[in-house]
């Protein structure tokens, strides 16, 4: 029987480092693309007053806080480190923060798309040039709410027994977890069906009307790969606690979905973001040679006339 249990703990070392070169190459990319992209909106005035781009910005800058954090975290697990209790509380809370920042920057888009669409008269009125910051450092300060609850009261709680800093800081807080994705869920469900009977109801959602279909789709598969995560980690839980998967089987199942989701993850901010005709078009003036490669990557995500009459933009 040690025998097994000394072979899991390998494997599951092993998997450790998988996460770590995961999470590095996905920070790498990030790095880049939130140089590439986010230096565009700050600089040009029409992008950084609008929303849609704001809402981008601190996408890409949750993302690239989540994955750099990711790799910190992930690689003095497999140095064996034990940190101090307040550096571990640090990297958790950091870790829990920028996670579901992303996941209400996500929702906060949707909602965005809803208001503009349903409600385009009030949405022009009320929208000042502040007002999508704001929103921004609104959703970070709602993400801090779970990570603040969860906060230990003694040292013991904050670390593991051997004073090692790993996954199972991680995993409190499941049900608050559970709860924030499924409201985030439920709203952008909501925002994305309001849309569409809007739509209909000023008949522009028809057969002919494909580049809004391929938006919707392609919004709804990028927001997918963010909530399913956590329902599948949620899952393999509850059936390893229940004996119906081994440790080993469900620490496999667990490293290919965050190995999947993560390198998902990190190209769903990208993708959202090189979608939008005025970021490319600035783009385009300055990288040029970027910008051709990535708009024929694009072209199939994109109607052929990258036409600016579409419903929904982003």
């Amino acid at each position: 029987m040690s025998r097994n249990n000394g072979t899991w703990g390998t494997e599951i070392k092993d998997y450790t480092y998988v996460r770590v070169y995961v999470s590095i190459t996905s920070f790498t990319i990030l790095v880049f693309f939130n140089l590439f992209i986010n230096g565009t909106i700050l600089r040009e005035e029409r992008l950084r007053c609008h929303a849609r781009f704001v809402l981008v910005f601190h996408l890409l800058v949750s993302a690239l806080v989540y994955f750099g954090m990711s790799s910190i975290f992930y690689s003095q697990m497999c140095l064996d480190v034990k940190p101090t209790v307040s550096i571990c509380v640090t990297m958790v809370t950091v870790l829990i923060t920028s996670a579901s920042n992303i996941l209400l920057t996500i929702t906060a888009m949707a909602l965005d798309r809803y208001f503009a669409v349903c409600y385009p008269l009030r949405y022009s009125v009320c929208c000042a040039r502040k007002w999508p910051w704001l929103v921004g450092f609104l959703t970070w300060g709602l993400a801090l709410i779970i990570p603040l609850s969860l906060l230990p009261n003694t040292d013991k709680e904050a670390i593991g027994p051997n004073g090692e800093c790993g996954r199972n800081q991680l995993k409190k807080g499941e049900l608050q977890k559970i709860l924030l994705i499924s409201l985030c869920t439920l709203l952008i469900l909501y925002s994305y069906v309001k849309i569409l009977l809007e739509g209909q109801r000023m008949g522009v959602w028809n057969r002919r009307n494909s580049a809004g279909c391929k938006t919707i789709a392609l919004h709804g598969t990028q927001l997918a790969v963010y909530i399913f995560p956590n329902f599948v980690n949620f899952v393999l839980t509850v059936l390893q606690k229940r004996g119906h998967l081994q440790l080993g089987t469900k620490e496999l199942f667990a490293v290919v979905s965050f190995t999947f989701f993560s390198m998902a993850q990190c190209f769903a901010p990208v993708v959202y973001g090189l979608r939008k005709e005025e970021l490319l078009e600035q783009l385009q003036h300055r990288f040029p040679i970027c910008s051709r490669h990535l708009k024929s990557v694009l072209s199939r995500t994109i109607h052929g006339k990258w036409s600016h009459n579409h419903l929904v933009r982003g």
